[in-house]
C-alpha cells in the first residue's frame, strides 16, 4: 500500500522517531483510526508498505486516509493515556469501541464544606470523589438512596454555609429525618464528614472496616450514655450486615481485585468486570464492544482494558486477566502512576482465582448470547414491518432506506426541519438531517415542508446518491401536495412519497383524495409512527438548540462585563437564563469570575428582560 497524495507522502517522509499518538483522518477530517507507537516513525510507516500480508481491515482504512496528525509526547505512557482519551473522545471507526460508554452514570461526591451524593453523567477533572462508572442505572440508584438515607446525607441544592447576609431553612427531609439540618447549624461539620466518610467507604467496597469503625462508634457512645447516637449506629450496622450477606461470594482474602472476562462471536463482544472488594463480590460491570471480525481477542481486550481504566476513579490492588496482553509491563507503570500506589495484573494458572476467572467467563458469555438472541428477534420483526408495509401502501420495492421530514416552528421564529433517517427498520443516525428554515417568512408549513424536501433532493442530485425508497412527509394532504411538487420540479416524479397525519394516524397517498387507514395492530403502522415520532424528536430538539441560542445571545450577550467563558460559568451553574433571573445576587458572585458588581448588574438586566 502506498500514500495516495504528495501531502501525506512528505508526512510519512518526515516522521519522528520518539513515541506519541497517530491519527488517520478521512477526506472529511474525521479521525478513523488512533493508535499510540513507541517509535512514530516505525509504527506508522508500516500501515503504507507494499510488501508483507496486510488485513482487509487495514486495507480498507489505508484505502480511506488522507491526511495523518501527529501528537508526540515524552514517554509511552503519556502516549498510552493520550491515546485512551482521544478515542474516548472521537470513538473512531476501526478502533475498538465501548458501546454507549459515554452514557454510563457516576456516582459524585462534591467538594463542598457539606458534600453531597449526586448522580452525574460526566466524569469531570475537578476535585470531586466519582465512583463507577455503573451500567446498571437501576442498582447504582439503589446504592445512591440507601447510602444517602443511611448516613443521612443532604440532597438540597444549598450553598453551605450560605452566603454573608443570607439565612437559610431546613427542608423537608429534615422533618422525616433524613437530614440532620446543616443548613441551621444543626449538625457540625465534623459530624457531617464523618458520615461523607462512611459513604466514602461503603462505595470503595470496605465495609468491613466500615462496620468495624462503626460499632467501635457504638460502644463509645453506649459508654458515655448517648443511646440514641448508639441505637443509630446499630441500625447503620445492622443495615451493612444485610447488604453484605446478599454477596454471596467470598474469597476469604482481604483484597480489593477486579476480574475481566470478553466473550465475542463476529463484530460483537461482551466485556465483564467483577469487582471484588476486601474480598466479596460487590458488583458487577459488564459492557457492549464493537469491533472487526478480523481484530484478535488480545486487540479487543486490549483495548476494552484502556478505555475502561482510564475513566474509572478507583482503582483495585490487582487485575486478573484471561490471558496476557501485549503491554503487560506499560499497562502496569500507567495504573500505578494513576492509582499513586502498586498495583498488580496477572493471569492465574490454577486454584480459586482461575474459578472465579471462570464465573466471569460464564457471565459474559451469557450476557453476549441474550444481545444475539435480541439482535436476531429484532431483525427478524423489522424485517416482517418492511415487508408489510410494502404490501399495505402497495409499493414496488421494500422500503428499506426510509426518510421522514418534519417541521418545528412556534410563533414567528425559529422555523427548523428535520429528517431521520431508517435502514431496515432502524435508527442510522449518520444520515440524519436538520435545516434551518431560510426562504420562508411568517407561518406557512407548507412553504416550510418545500424547502426541507428541495434542500435535501437538491444535494442528493448534486451529489449523485440514490434517493430514499419512501420518503415520509409529517402532516396530511396539503404538506404532502407541496412536497410532491418540490420533487417534480427537480426531476424525481417516480419517487415514492406519503405523508402521515398525527390526529388518526392516516395515511394520504399520491394521487387519492381521501387517506387510507392502515389497522393499529400492523407492523407497518407501527414502523411509520417510529420513524415519524423520531423526525418529529429530532426537529423539536434542534428547535431548542436554535430557540436557546438566540435567548442567551439576546440576554447574556448584551451584559457589559459577561463574555462567553463568564456566560459558559453561569449556565453551567444553573443551567439555563430562566433560573439565573430567579436566582439571588449572593450565589450568582458565588460563581467563579462573577465579582459582587457585576451579579448585581446581571440580576439587574435579566429582571429588565422580557
Amino acid at each position: 500500500m502506498s500514500a495516495r497524495n504528495p501531502e501525506l507522502e512528505l508526512k510519512l517522509k518526515s516522521l519522528p522517531t520518539s513515541p506519541g499518538v497517530y491519527m488517520f483522518l478521512n477526506a472529511r477530517g474525521k479521525p478513523i483510526y488512533i493508535g499510540k507507537a513507541k517509535n512514530l516513525r516505525n509504527r506508522v510507516r508500516t500501515y503504507f508498505q507494499s510488501s508483507g500480508p496486510v488485513m482487509d481491515r487495514t486495507r480498507h482504512m489505508v484505502a480511506k486516509v488522507v491526511d495523518l496528525e501527529l501528537i508526540v509526547t515524552d514517554n509511552e505512557v503519556e502516549s498510552l493515556i493520550l491515546e485512551a482519551n482521544l478515542v474516548h473522545e472521537h470513538h473512531p471507526r476501526y478502533n475498538v469501541a465501548l458501546k454507549d460508554d459515554k452514557h454510563f452514570p457516576y456516582l459524585k461526591i462534591t467538594d463542598e464544606p457539606f458534600p453531597r451524593l449526586q448522580i452525574v453523567r460526566r466524569f469531570e477533572k475537578d476535585k470531586a470523589l466519582y465512583f463507577g462508572p455503573y451500567t446498571s442505572a437501576k442498582g447504582m440508584r439503589r446504592t445512591h438512596k440507601f447510602l444517602s438515607h443511611l448516613f443521612n446525607i443532604r440532597s438540597c441544592n444549598y450553598v453551605i454555609p450560605p452566603p454573608e447576609g443570607k439565612t437559610l431553612q431546613v427542608c423537608l427531609d429534615y422533618r422525616i429525618g433524613r437530614c440532620k439540618g446543616p443548613c441551621e447549624d444543626l449538625q457540625t461539620q465534623e459530624d457531617y464528614a464523618e458520615a461523607v466518610e462512611a459513604v466514602k467507604m461503603a462505595l470503595n467496597g470496605h465495609t468491613r472496616q466500615l462496620i468495624e469503625d462503626l460499632t467501635d462508634k457504638m460502644q463509645i457512645a453506649s459508654d458515655e450514655l448517648r443511646f440514641e447516637d448508639a441505637r443509630t449506629f446499630r441500625d447503620q450496622i445492622e443495615a451493612l450486615h444485610s447488604i453484605m450477606q446478599k454477596q454471596n461470594v467470598d474469597i476469604g482474602e482481604l483484597v480489593d481485585r477486579d476480574i475481566i472476562a470478553v466473550a465475542r462471536e463476529g463484530s460483537d463482544s461482551m466485556a465483564v468486570v467483577m469487582q471484588l472488594r476486601e474480598g466479596v463480590l460487590i458488583g458487577r460491570q459488564d459492557f457492549r464492544l464493537m469491533a472487526n471480525v478480523e481484530d484478535s481477542d488480545t486487540m479487543i481486550l486490549e483495548a476494552f482494558f484502556k478505555q475502561y481504566y482510564n475513566h474509572q476513579p478507583n482503582l483495585p490492588d490487582e487485575i486478573c486477566l484471561p490471558f496476557e496482553l501485549s503491554e503487560m509491563n506499560l499497562l502496569t507503570q500507567w495504573l500505578r502512576q494513576a492509582k499513586g500506589s502498586k498495583i498488580r495484573l496477572f493471569t492465574p494458572q490454577k486454584g480459586q482465582k482461575v474459578r472465579l476467572l471462570e464465573l466471569a467467563a460464564r457471565n459474559a458469555r451469557l450476557l453476549l448470547d441474550e444481545l444475539l438472541i435480541q439482535k436476531r428477534q429484532f431483525a427478524e420483526r423489522t424485517s416482517k414491518m418492511v415487508t408489510a408495509l410494502k404490501d399495505e401502501l402497495r409499493l414496488s420495492v421494500s422500503p428499506r432506506r426510509m426518510a421522514c421530514f418534519d417541521i418545528s416552528n412556534t410563533g414567528e421564529m425559529d422555523f427548523v426541519g428535520s429528517c431521520a433517517f431508517f435502514a431496515n427498520g432502524k435508527p442510522l443516525k449518520k444520515e440524519y438531517r436538520h435545516f434551518k428554515i431560510k426562504g420562508v417568512t411568517g407561518q406557512d408549513d407548507f412553504a416550510m415542508m418545500r424547502e426541507v424536501i428541495g434542500r435535501y433532493f437538491h444535494r442528493l442530485r448534486d451529489e449523485e446518491r440514490d434517493p430514499p425508497d419512501l420518503i415520509v412527509v409529517d402532516g396530511g394532504k396539503g404538506q404532502l401536495s407541496s412536497a410532491v411538487a418540490e420533487l417534480k420540479s427537480l426531476g424525481f416524479d417516480e419517487q415514492p412519497i406519503i405523508s402521515l397525519a398525527k390526529r388518526l394516524e392516516e395515511v394520504y397517498l399520491v394521487g387519492q383524495s381521501d387517506p387510507i387507514t392502515i389497522p393499529r395492530g400492523s407492523p407497518a403502522l407501527l414502523l411509520l409512527k417510529r420513524i415519524r415520532d423520531e423526525a418529529h424528536r429530532f426537529a423539536i430538539t434542534y428547535h431548542r438548540k436554535v430557540r436557546s441560542k438566540r435567548t442567551i445571545k439576546s440576554q447574556l450577550d448584551d451584559i457589559p462585563g459577561i463574555g462567553p467563558a463568564k456566560r459558559a460559568a453561569l449556565l453551567k451553574q444553573f443551567g439555563s437564563v430562566e433560573r439565573i433571573k430567579k436566582t439571588s445576587v449572593e450565589e450568582i458572585a458565588s460563581v467563579k469570575g462573577i465579582t459582587q458588581k457585576l451579579a448585581e448588574l446581571v440580576a439587574e438586566k435579566l429582571r429588565q428582560s422580557p
